[in-house]
């Protein structure tokens, strides 16, 4: 064990803590909005890291890296179709997504805006949603605590299962106190020290490399085909369709949700575009780089871990060592914390208080049944982690994004860009999506097509149809319009 490394971890797990109590002390007035949204007070450089933070797991540090090292750059893919995505959202979506949520009587969750859109009264579509919800993010909070214990284990020798609790425990403490305040700017500062982290290890790794003269022949070693892009039409599909995903994530789109103002929003795309072109590109570099600097026999998924270790190794740059590895620590911490959130947001806004409450419940008792659920979702999730048979990482990440497009992608879309888009079509675009994805991922995996993309296809074409039958209402029709002249 590196004790100057546990010491670092020590202090940003503290650091993460110590925000949580900040915000939980400076909001004990506020109420749901506040806790859920963070009154949409939330600026440009917050809301723009606490974004890509929130969407870049620990999977971008362990494993994209690991997928370059281990197959070469045809997996590169996977980065081009999340960038394009990802670029996207922020562009078309994000400035609709604000203004329709604000003039939807101030809408803070997703399906409370899908229900507000539509002026309806039944409940079925907020139910569907927040079930999809807790299933979705209890997997994907899962692949979050799960990297924590392999970071842990493989840098420090903990018992993996132990560093899952003692990572489990943080989360939900700053989460549970602070709630969407201390999320995002938890996420402000991971999102700066992923970045850091990403820049510094590749590029040291190279020049040292370079120093040495080794590069060439580095790189001649190198497996036959590792640089080839193109691989299979299956790769280069499956790859782009990851950018589908942004389009229904809950806990990315909540913050364009968030943004102060229309103005704001604009600069925080600019940041958060840039941002993520940066994290992708080095983190497929430090795949690439790590192969080079570290040769073809290390452990895959622990790859960007051997390569700080093996730069920072004397006893002075455990210090820098320990940092850049928290980096790990921020990227699965800042994912699990948004999902947790997004997750206590559906159930306590979109079930406990219309359908269990019926509306009766005061602003104290959401809150505390927000921080409940944060709870339980954890100590599942936690469950999930700790079970060997789980699943790889990436693997957990991989199903959890390809349900969250699928079903919300297409429909958040029409609603936002259709305006004879119906209350039957949301609810038929979220089930079919959700339900085409479940089943390719069960019984058609074997085809090499990520299920996402049938996935996606079905709910858009499930929520057209269904829109085309049921047919467009005038009131509907008039707030599209009143959504679309909306200024702030």
């Amino acid at each position: 064990m590196n004790v100057t490394e546990l010491l670092v971890f020590i202090l940003y797990l503290v650091f993460m803590l110590a925000i949580g109590l900040w915000f939980f002390l400076r909001s004990r007035g506020g109420g749901e909005k506040e806790y859920f949204l963070g009154g949409r007070q939330m600026g440009a450089w917050v809301s723009a890291l606490s974004a890509g933070a929130s969407d870049m797991s620990a999977w971008v540090l362990m494993g994209l890296p690991a997928s370059i090292y281990a197959s070469g750059m045809g997996q590169t893919w996977i980065a081009i179709g999340l960038f394009i995505g990802y670029t996207l959202s922020w562009l078309v979506e994000a400035p609709r997504l604000r203004a329709f949520t604000v003039v939807c009587n101030d809408s803070i969750t997703i399906p409370q805006y899908l229900t507000n859109r539509f002026f309806s009264k039944s409940r079925a579509l907020q139910l569907i949603c927040a079930v999809i919800f807790l299933v979705a993010y209890t997997v994907y909070t899962a692949s979050s605590i799960k990297a924590c214990g392999t970071l842990f284990n493989t840098v420090l020798g903990i018992d993996a299962a132990a560093a899952m609790y003692l990572s489990a425990l943080c989360i939900i403490g700053y989460t549970f106190l602070g709630g969407f305040d201390a999320v995002c700017w938890t996420d402000f500062f991971q999102g700066l020290l992923m970045l850091g982290s990403l820049l510094v290890a590749p590029l040291v790794a190279l020049a040292m490399l370079s120093g040495g003269g080794a590069v060439a022949q580095a790189a001649s070693e190198l497996p036959e085909g590792y640089w080839r892009l193109f691989t299979g039409w299956k790769d280069v599909v499956s790859g782009l369709g990851w950018g589908l995903g942004y389009f229904g994530m809950p806990h990315i789109i909540i913050r364009f949700m968030s943004i102060k103002s229309q103005k704001e929003l604009g600069r925080a795309a600019r940041i958060g575009i840039s941002w993520t072109f940066l994290i992708l590109t080095f983190s497929v570099a430090a795949g690439c780089i790590g192969h080079m600097f570290l040769g073809g026999d290390q452990e895959s998924s622990t790859v960007f871990i051997s390569m700080v270790r093996a730069i920072f190794s004397g006893p002075w740059l455990s210090i820098l060592s320990g940092l850049l590895l928290s980096a790990i620590l921020a990227a699965a911490m800042s994912t699990a914390d948004s999902q947790l959130l997004a997750a206590s947001a559906a159930f306590a806004s979109d079930v406990y208080k219309p359908m269990i409450r019926k509306g009766k419940s005061s602003d104290r008792e959401m809150l505390w049944a927000g921080r409940l659920v944060v709870l339980a979702i954890a100590v599942v999730a936690l469950l999930i982690a700790a079970n060997p048979s789980s699943g790889t990482i990436m693997t957990l990440v991989e199903n959890a994004w390809g349900i969250f497009g699928a079903a919300f992608g297409p429909v958040i879309m029409l609603s936002l860009f259709w305006r004879k888009f119906t209350f039957a079509g949301a609810v038929a675009g979220i089930a079919t999506g959700a339900a085409v994805d479940g089943l390719w991922l069960a019984f058609l995996s074997g085809t090499g097509i990520y299920e996402i993309i049938p996935g996606f296809a079905a709910g858009l074409a499930a929520a057209w149809l269904a829109s085309r039958i049921q047919g467009s209402r005038e009131d509907v029709e008039e707030l599209f319009d009143r959504c679309l002249a909306y200024q702030d």
